[in-house]
């Protein structure tokens, strides 16, 4: 009996040994969690309805304009995004403005959007188009859009450029500088 009651005694001072550790490794994964989410929380991210948006089409300021659309779930798009940082560096100073339009579900915008805006080091300007009626500002954007993505505008003023298509640095500088000679 007293073998019984000692077995008892060491099992429950076991189970309460791994109980503790479990809960010291939940406690850490929450902080470490917060700590993320804290991190997160400081990325700005603009969030427009199509409406909203339009403003990013439109401009007539003698800038040439990089509109890129794109999602984390998209691998093309998530393979040419270098491209379009490495652009953005290239003509920072020449009138050039890239601008990175998210395409990507509303509720990831805190898991894995701004995650993914943070660990690629993104400085282009990133959007987000949240506007779930895409059959009516998919063709706004350009009439010979299919809406399939990466998909990328260049224009500045009333010269604009389509494209359905993913780019390497090389396609994309080359489009670019169709832009900036026929400007200058």
């Amino acid at each position: 009996m007293k073998l019984k009651i000692l077995f008892v005694a060491i099992l429950i001072m076991v189970s309460c040994i791994d109980k503790k550790t479990n809960q010291d490794v939940a406690v850490k994964t929450n902080v470490e969690s917060v700590i993320d989410n804290a991190n997160v929380g400081n990325t700005d991210l603009e969030v427009y309805d199509f409406n909203g948006f339009k403003k990013f089409l439109n401009k007539s300021d003698d800038t040439i304009y990089v509109i890129n659309f794109w999602a984390t779930w998209c691998a093309p798009c998530v393979k040419e995004l270098p491209s379009f940082e490495k652009l953005n560096a290239k003509y920072a100073n020449k009138n050039v403005k890239v601008i990175l339009v998210s395409l990507d579900f509303p509720h990831l915008y805190e898991k894995k959007l701004k995650p993914f805006i943070i660990d690629n080091k993104l400085k282009s300007k990133v959007i987000a188009l949240d506007d779930a009626d895409m059959n009516t500002w998919i063709p706004q954007v350009d009439a010979s859009w299919s809406g399939s993505i990466p998909a990328t505008i260049i224009y500045k003023n009333d010269t604009r450029k389509f494209f359905e298509q993913s780019f390497s640095f090389e396609e994309l500088d080359t489009e670019l500088k169709l832009f900036l000679d026929k400007n200058n």
